[in-house]
């Protein structure tokens, strides 16, 4: 295969077992792609081991076509030999059926001075909310900050009131949420979230509810911060023409969610210029580039990465569709 001839394709997503997690995925996927195990808590849509499922390279993990193809995926100012070769966005479907456990990540320093690449900043879009779900984002300000030193938190910990210290908050569907690094936070079961981040699993468990996992209290400490830019982000319209605007959901340092509807029988281009991929939430459809005369279908919850070199696609709709782009600046 020619380095020219990279074009769009679709990635199989990537199930990961959390305790935490569903045993039924629906209406996102069918049981039969993912089995009968352990119930399923992630699925990973632009993890370094999904495969592709669409065109020539069909059955390549996305890893070893960005080692492949780094300028034709990435750009050629992406891909300095000082910079490890990765796609810069790990996007994920989360699935809790319970509360998932109290955690912090480490921003780039925390994270460069224990030897990763990078640190983790993420955000989650909320698709699916049942009355009630909630959110825990950052420390509740309210708290004194006697309790907040490093020693009153090791005390809540081993006595099981950390929750009590955390900035619950609920949540709807279409919230778009901030989850700075250094962010101490937990999600509540109820809900499903489209969570964009920097490509990083570096996770630090401050509490876990008792169940029997590793607690990671001394690093999280180390990396947590008192005071961060979390929270709740407000959507803004985006016109591209008379007829055309999108929905800009978050735009930070590290990646910027934009989220189109489209009616049955529209069109509207996207740019392939930044690093990024498109994850269709619903709606049926096809994605082209104009220099492949192949396109690939939407399928809900399956991303489809845009390599730079195709610099842009058009996005057909059979029927009304609704599609999320992350991107990197």
């Amino acid at each position: 295969m020619r380095e020219s001839s990279l074009q769009p394709f679709r990635l199989k997503p990537w199930f990961s077992p959390r305790p935490w997690g569903r045993r039924s995925l629906e209406p996102w996927f069918s049981t039969a792609q993912f089995g009968t195990g352990e119930p399923i808590g992630e699925a990973w849509l632009t993890g370094p081991q999904c495969v592709i499922e669409t065109g020539p390279i069909t059955g390549q993990t996305l890893a070893a076509t960005t080692q492949l193809h780094p300028v034709e995926l990435l750009g050629a100012r992406n891909t300095a030999p000082s910079q490890p070769t990765e796609f810069p966005l790990l996007l994920k479907l989360l699935f809790p059926a319970e509360k998932l456990s109290v955690q912090v990540h480490p921003d780039d320093a925390h994270a460069q001075a224990m030897g990763q690449p990078r640190g983790k900043t993420e955000c989650w879009y909320v698709l699916e909310a049942e009355p009630g779900a909630q959110i825990a984002l950052g420390l509740n300000p309210a708290v004194k900050p006697e309790l907040l030193t490093h020693d009153a938190i090791r005390a809540v910990i081993a006595d099981g009131t950390l929750e009590d210290l955390l900035n619950w908050m609920p949540v709807s569907p279409g919230d778009m949420v901030f989850v700075d690094a250094g962010t101490v936070h937990a999600i509540g079961p109820g809900m499903v979230l489209l969570e964009t981040q920097q490509t990083s699993d570096t996770t630090f468990r401050m509490y876990d509810y008792g169940r029997p996992r590793e607690l990671h209290v001394d690093q999280a400490l180390r990396v947590m911060k008192t005071s961060t830019a979390a929270g709740k982000v407000a959507p803004q319209k985006v016109r591209i023409s008379d007829k055309v605007e999108f929905t800009r959901l978050i735009q930070q340092q590290y990646f910027v969610v934009d989220r189109y509807d489209l009616g049955a029988g529209h069109q509207v281009t996207i740019s392939a210029d930044k690093r990024g991929c498109l994850v269709p939430l619903s709606g049926s459809g096809t994605v082209q580039s104009a220099a492949c005369s192949n396109s690939v279908g939407l399928v809900a919850g399956h991303a489809i990465v845009l390599p730079v070199s195709a610099h842009e696609v058009q996005v057909s709709a059979a029927s009304p569709v609704a599609l999320i782009h992350s991107w990197a600046p």
